[in-house]
């Protein structure tokens, strides 16, 4: 088998971990005994590219048993689990190409490698192997039959191809279902961005004044749970929307230029660049501590921020503090990448058991439906939003209830009035 990473000889713990995130993961796990009988997957080549970590190695693994040709490569240079990496290779004959910290070019390398496979289905967290089949792999086109995206920021990417025509295969948007961004979104960035930031610096919440840039779904877990830690919430957005629903929901509401006067941690959550720039930095007060929880690096103007400093050096453990000419210092963590994955384990597995769930449901419609479909960016059938809720609200031991025949012709007509 063809592969990369670290060390094989990390693999016996990687499958305890993996075998762990399981037992939370009981959506995924009715999927995979359904897929193991089925087999709807049997034919398709998926090329995946995500955060290797144990709930992807959980969905991988369903997606094989399936009858799925699966091979992973990461999504982001410092969320790979090494162990899971091995042991997805030695205990699971799953290829992978993913070395936690690699340098741009073996990112690029292990892209590369996974649509070398020639895939027909591909998984994406980003949008980056969509954007090299439009662009370095174009050979590839004619062979694929759909792919399926994790992200908002991904999600963003497809519809800006679709808008312009030129997006050649149809793509599941995966990030705007809801039972995707409604709970990965809000309740695990939420938490798995403050327990990044925590295991990155040990710093205290309570009484200090964090910032969130970004109000989405993101950002309200990050404000959320930055609250419940007894922080003093700042909010700073661009839509008056979003602004006004942050203010609403009990948070001061602010330009960047001013809270940089004020915040003692910031996080970006925002999908867009340079959220934070040199002229913020500069304002900002000694010992702040900034870091990103947006899908790319770019939300941080570093190249900004290192031209206003005299030097860097690290200080901890993915905290890198910057001294600048202005003689204060600011700390930035995980290299501005992911923090939540960067410094942590990202979500928790109850959370990604729901996105996953769709990923693998969702490239299961892509083999049944994707030769009929145009090349436009889809929502996940509402259907299987449906279903993976009631799964899980089994799962949770939680019981709903139905609507009577009445309740349901007093729905559907109009003749009933008041």
């Amino acid at each position: 088998m063809d592969y990369h990473v670290k060390d094989m000889n990390l693999s016996g713990m990687g499958k305890k971990r993996i075998e762990w995130a399981e037992l939370d993961m009981p959506v995924l796990r009715k999927v995979k005994e359904n897929f193991a009988k089925k087999k709807p997957l049997k034919g398709a080549k998926i090329a995946a590219c995500l955060h290797v970590t144990t709930e992807t190695a959980n969905l991988v693994i369903t997606l094989k048993a399936g009858g799925a040709d699966v091979t992973l490569c990461a999504s982001n240079p410092l969320s790979t689990q090494d162990d899971v990496a091995a042991s997805l290779i030695k205990d699971y004959n799953i290829p992978v190409f993913a070395i936690k910290g690699e340098d741009n070019k073996t990112y690029y390398k292990h892209l590369n490698a996974v649509l070398d496979r020639k895939p027909n289905i591909t998984m994406d967290d980003g949008a980056d192997l969509v954007s090299l089949l439009h662009t370095d792999r174009k050979e590839l086109v004619d062979g694929i039959l759909g792919s399926t995206e994790e992200t908002t920021t991904g999600v963003i990417r497809l519809k800006s191809l679709a808008a312009n025509k030129i997006l050649k295969f149809p793509v599941i948007a995966v990030n705007d279902a809801c039972t995707k961004h409604f709970f990965d979104n809000r309740y695990g960035t939420g938490q798995s961005t403050l327990d990044g930031i925590l295991r990155a610096t040990n710093r205290l919440f309570a009484g200090s004044t964090f910032v969130v840039c970004g109000y989405g779904w993101c950002g309200k877990g990050v404000a959320m749970r930055a609250k419940g830690m007894g922080a003093n919430v700042v909010v700073t957005e661009i839509d008056p929307l979003k602004a006004l629903e942050a203010v609403m929901d009990g948070f001061r509401v602010m330009p960047i230029g001013e809270a940089a006067k004020i915040g003692d941690i910031f996080c970006t959550v925002t999908g867009n660049l340079n959220v934070i720039r040199k002229e913020h930095f500069g304002k900002m007060k000694d010992g702040t501590l900034v870091c990103n929880s947006g899908h790319f690096n770019v939300e941080l103007d570093l190249e900004g921020l290192k031209s206003i400093s005299k030097g860097k050096k690290i200080v901890r453990e993915f905290v890198e503090e910057y001294a600048l000419k202005n003689g204060r210092k600011v700390c930035v963590l995980g290299e501005g990448r992911l923090i939540n994955l960067a410094s942590a384990e990202g979500h928790p597995a109850s959370v990604m058991d729901m996105s996953f769930a769709n990923q693998a449901l969702a490239a299961d419609f892509l083999v049944k439906k994707g030769k009929n479909l145009s090349n436009e960016v889809y929502t996940v059938p509402e259907e299987i939003d449906k279903e993976i809720a009631k799964l899980k609200l089994a799962s949770l031991g939680m019981k709903i209830d139905t609507l009577t025949p009445e309740q349901k012709k007093y729905l559907a007509s109009w003749e009933m009035g008041t």
